[in-house]
């Protein structure tokens, strides 16, 4: 069975579709929940479903990612998780960090990488006239939001989306696509999965 240690940095609905995912059949189970924020509130729903919770905060460590990461990576030795899900973590890891975990780290993107890296995504979708927006499941790698696509769900920009409509509907898609890439990568495919 593998172990999976989620991060997340506030509400957790990835965190969760994720975790309830992950029952019966499936390859894989939920060890860990870490926070970089301790007011984050994906924490109290996973303890609320019996998995361990901790927190990193990132702001005692100023401008010390290595000390950051390396207080993470301490964490991560007394549960010793076999993959690392990335779940609306919202710190740039270092080169270091990913180079320890290469293979091993999948996170979900709110575009189609490798359209719209970084933040505000739906609005930079919106401004160009996209038709279509979407998210995308990859591996971490050294290079931001940049790693082997793991795949990608579409949807239909309307007319008169907002940044947060648009949101809204991409964030159904999170739900539905992530557990699906983490069921197959764990597997051992880890051949794209697009839809629709």
């Amino acid at each position: 069975m593998t172990r999976v240690a989620l991060f997340i940095s506030g509400g957790g609905s990835n965190m969760l579709s994720l975790v309830q995912s992950m029952t019966e059949a499936h390859p894989a189970r939920p060890c860990l929940v870490l926070s970089n924020r301790p007011e984050a509130g994906g924490l109290a729903k996973a303890a609320a479903l019996g998995i361990a919770t901790e927190v990193v905060d990132h702001r005692p460590f100023g401008a010390d990612r290595a000390g950051f990461e390396a207080a993470l990576q301490d964490v991560l030795a007394r549960y010793a998780p076999d993959l690392i899900c990335l779940a609306g973590f919202m710190r740039v890891l270092t080169g270091e960090f990913t180079g320890h975990w290469e293979g091993r780290m999948l996170n979900i993107h709110p575009s189609l990488l490798p359209k719209y890296k970084g933040l505000n995504t739906h609005q930079r979708a919106l401004d160009a006239g996209d038709a279509q927006a979407g998210c995308t499941v990859h591996e971490v790698t050294a290079k931001l939001d940049d790693g082997p696509i793991l795949g990608q769900a579409r949807v239909p920009v309307k007319a008169g989306d907002t940044a947060q409509t648009l949101a809204a509907r991409v964030l159904e898609e999170e739900h539905r696509l992530y557990p699906a890439v983490l069921a197959r990568f764990v597997s051992g495919d880890k051949r794209p999965l697009y839809w629709p």
